[in-house]
């Protein structure tokens, strides 16, 4: 039975929410998921994992999921509905923590570049490269003409709706990330080699622009287009890459434009660990974008206070605050690279000196730094529940 859906409170339609929780993006898989997927034997420390989590998230299905497990190997129907369980249990775990916003943690997904490029034409892969976390991802390269083949969230999105209650945030790799995390072999090859360097330069940034900006208009834009069309309302278009090339952040900030300009939908994007200092002046053109989504407590200090010197990494934020357009400010209160249980305290006082920073409560969203992936469940879902309850202590301290 569907679960009834609390009421928008920052996508299109509702009212904006002071402090607004949400996570990024990812989860950890469970082993469960990635060994009955790969068609690898499970032990019975997996199977438990399915059995503890469906009974601490108040699953009451989940015997269902422990008997698809004891069925292994499975089949083709057999997995997808493995992918939709963990799908299921991802989204419980965010709503269980207590969080305003929610999605799946990218369950049902391989990976954020290779997802997009899978479902793509105009590429073709060429090999493995490892993440910082061990983890691998395939490199593609544009071989030709890059458009969309289907739209690839559209089942995802479906599932998720129909499970979920509270308001959903869609994460989509955004378009400059996927072009930087490809080779290129068809928009720039080497031409006359009696050109001047300037004029070859110049014919390579031509030649960028025109693949990022295929990107965004022929793949990322029709896949939005589909998703709000099956009622998505906020997408947050992620962009890890953005700042790998300091003198392209305006190309960067002009793919986001072509991918969102004119769709009826709440927009908002996460720059990933980076100097934050860089992308100024290029966002000052990004004004559909209504909110930043951006990691500060992996740079800062573990102690509590709320003055300038108690928090170090938000030194920046006063940038994000003077933006014309007055985004809103997805404020990463939870390091992402530690097992360190960030305290309600420390969190708290983060949240308090970005109001403070900011004079409107309205402007601050609370988030971890960055997607959870790289925890476990039981380290991600602590420091999501201290993540709420810091947010509740400072709401409380500020009378909302």
């Amino acid at each position: 039975m569907p679960r009834r859906r609390r009421a928008a409170t920052h996508a299109a339609g509702g009212p904006v929410k002071p402090l607004l929780t949400h996570e990024v993006g990812s989860l950890d898989k469970p082993s469960w998921r990635v060994k009955a997927y790969a068609g690898q034997p499970l032990s019975e420390d997996d199977v438990e994992s399915a059995r503890h989590w469906g009974e601490r998230l108040s699953v009451p299905e989940y015997p269902a999921l422990i008997d698809l497990l004891r069925a292994a190997p499975l089949g083709r129907e057999q997995k997808q509905a493995l992918r939709r369980w963990s799908s299921l249990y991802a989204v419980r775990l965010l709503e269980t923590a207590g969080l305003d916003a929610v999605y799946d943690g990218e369950q049902q997904r391989t990976e954020m570049y290779d997802w997009t490029v899978a479902h793509s034409e105009g590429f073709e892969r060429r090999g493995s490269v490892r993440a910082f976390d061990n983890k691998y991802y395939t490199k593609a390269a544009a071989t030709g003409p890059v458009s969309l083949r289907e739209p690839f969230l559209n089942d995802e999105f479906a599932y998720i709706h129909s499970v979920a209650q509270a308001e959903l945030k869609v994460p989509a790799t955004g378009a400059y990330t996927i072009a930087d995390w490809s080779f290129d072999e068809h928009y720039y090859r080497d031409g006359d080699l009696t050109l001047a360097a300037e004029q070859r330069r110049a014919a390579r940034h031509s030649s960028r622009r025109r693949f990022v900006l295929d990107v965004a208009r022929n793949i990322i834009r029709p896949n939005m287009q589909a998703l709000i069309g099956l009622g998505a309302r906020w997408i947050q278009v992620d962009e890890p890459g953005a700042s790998t090339e300091p003198d392209e952040l305006e190309l960067f900030a002009e793919s986001f434009n072509a991918s969102v300009e004119g769709l009826d939908a709440t927009f908002s994007t996460h720059l990933c660990f980076s100097d934050y200092d860089l992308f100024f002046p290029a966002i000052e053109a990004m004004t559909a974008c209504r909110q930043f989504a951006v990691g500060f407590a992996n740079y800062d200090s573990l102690e509590l206070g709320t003055s300038h010197e108690s928090r170090p990494g938000y030194r920046v934020i006063p940038k994000f605050r003077d933006l014309s357009y007055r985004p809103i400010l997805g404020l990463g209160v939870v390091d992402i690279h530690s097992d360190f249980i960030e305290s309600p305290e420390l969190v708290r006082d983060r949240i308090l000196y970005a109001v403070d920073v900011f004079d409107d409560p309205h402007r601050i969203h609370v988030t971890p730094d960055c997607g959870l992936r790289t925890r476990s469940w039981q380290v991600a879902f602590a420091k999501l529940r201290n993540m709420v309850a810091g947010t509740e202590l400072a709401r409380n301290a500020l009378g909302l």
